[in-house]
């Protein structure tokens, strides 16, 4: 039996119990309050949790009368049956579905839906990111061993910070990579020449990027004039960068290259960003699998916009 499948049996055993000292002894409408609890906001109490956790919920409701005493193994139990995760959240962002919304996320989706076309063409879709402020931090670590897992030390030393920037090279998925000392626009045009000038023999470029202040400031603006014709900048529509696949590459080699890594300066960071762009080219770099159409994303926006409306 697989280890999920285990933990499943164990569950239901421990279910059983409960059902018969733990839960029985809690009538329906005691649940269903609890329930009620874990969904309000704690402030609306009075406190100033920002989440509940089981045995904060127990001690409330002990407190509020909802039950005379409840254990919080015996709360997590009521909240499992109700699949409420009050431990649990998740990020999201919302971006204003207007007309401006469609029209920009158009632009860039259609880049991606002609990806292969284009390059037949000799033009070249590019997505740019960054990822600023990448702290170099050493830290003490003891490798794996049998019956050991390997471990790091939660304290560390700071050795300063790294802007890394990226472009992804969307229909072959092979990656550039840049150290920047700032996150501005003087830093950046510079490199936009040396990305540009790899794509010389190429009929056209197609830019795709957030509007970050590097971006659209007068600086890179007046910058990108000498391009005019050539270089097509194509911004993804506000709060919407995950339209952008360069943030799929950052989450990519970030996973593989610096999740877990402990650096003894800034510069043997640096050092180990470009080495390792290259290694990720050579092994692990491929198109990413991208399926959302013009076609769905004005299904997505009309559902959307009948859901709110």
């Amino acid at each position: 039996m697989c280890a999920a499948a285990t933990r499943s049996a164990d569950w239901r055993r421990y279910g059983m119990l409960l059902g018969v000292g733990g839960l029985a002894s809690f009538p329906p409408l005691t649940r269903v309050r609890i329930e009620q609890l874990a969904c309000c906001e704690p402030i609306g109490l009075g406190l100033r949790l920002t989440h509940w956790t089981t045995r904060s919920l127990a001690d409330v409701a002990t407190a509020t009368g909802i039950a005379p005493h409840i254990a919080h193994s015996t709360v997590s139990l009521i909240l499992r049956q109700a699949t409420l995760q009050p431990h649990r959240f998740r990020y999201w962002q919302t971006p204003r579905l207007d007309a401006e919304f469609v029209l920009r996320a158009s632009r860039v989706l259609w880049c991606y839906e002609q990806v292969e076309r284009l390059w037949q063409r000799d033009e070249i879709v590019l997505c740019w990111d960054e990822k600023p402020n990448l702290q170099a931090l050493e830290r003490h670590r003891q490798p794996m061993r049998p019956r050991q897992v390997e471990r790091q030390e939660f304290d560390y030393l700071r050795h300063g910070t790294v802007n890394f920037a990226v472009a992804l090279v969307v229909h072959g998925g092979i990656m550039r990579g840049w150290c920047l000392e700032r996150n501005n626009s003087e830093q950046l045009c510079p490199i936009l020449q040396e990305l540009f000038s790899q794509f010389k023999g190429a009929r056209k470029l197609h830019l795709i990027w957030d509007g970050g202040s590097s971006h659209t400031s007068d600086f890179t603006h007046r910058f990108l004039q000498s391009y005019r014709g050539w270089v097509r900048v194509v911004p993804t529509p506000p709060h919407a960068s995950w339209l952008n696949q360069a943030e799929l590459l950052l989450h990519a080699f970030s996973r593989r290259y610096l999740y877990r890594g402990s650096w003894s300066s800034r510069t043997e960071l640096m050092e180990h960003l470009r080495s390792s762009v290259l290694e990720y080219n050579e092994i692990f770099a491929h198109p990413f699998n991208w399926s959302w159409t013009r076609h769905d994303m004005r299904d997505w926006v009309n559902k959307e916009s009948k859901r709110l409306h």
